[in-house]
């Protein structure tokens, strides 16, 4: 069984990961001129910000003093690339949502990471499972949105 110390290691490690994604869906939700996008995206933010809200909720029931409250750094590089992306391609929607995926390939990555271990308490794993269902349903909404856009 993990100790404590590991599995508040592993969400503050998620809660990064939502971080990353609520303030990437937030760059490219400013970016894009369609309202159906700019929706999603926002809806994104708030599911990002709400799990990671529980993580935190969570690591502190486990004995975390102060849980994880921002992205990585990683992660800001790739908030950065979006910007770039989109300047280059004039803000160009089939590419923000290429690259808000590939963001998602690894929220979606990590979570697999983390549930395939088998030393989670079940509370913390029905928690990641629940949200790992959301994360992929996301992933999987964002990609088709991609693939019905024609590259321009």
């Amino acid at each position: 069984m993990s100790t404590n110390s590991e599995n508040t290691s592993l969400l503050n490690d998620l809660i990064q990961t939502l971080k990353d994604g609520q303030a990437g869906f937030k760059a490219a939700a400013d970016d894009v001129d369609s309202a159906e996008i700019r929706t999603l995206f926002n809806s994104l933010v708030l599911q990002r910000s709400k799990f990671a809200g529980e993580l935190q909720a969570l690591a502190h029931s486990l004995g975390e003093a102060e849980p994880q409250t921002s992205g990585s750094v990683s992660g800001a590089l790739h908030r950065g690339w979006i910007d770039l992306k989109a300047a280059l391609t004039s803000n160009n929607e089939h590419a923000i949502l290429a690259e808000c995926e590939r963001g998602e390939d690894s929220a979606v990555a990590h979570y697999r990471e983390t549930l395939d271990r088998t030393d989670l308490p079940s509370n913390v794993r029905e928690i990641l499972a629940n949200q790992f269902v959301e994360i992929k349903a996301a992933h999987d909404q964002v990609r088709d949105l991609r693939d019905s856009l024609v590259a321009k």
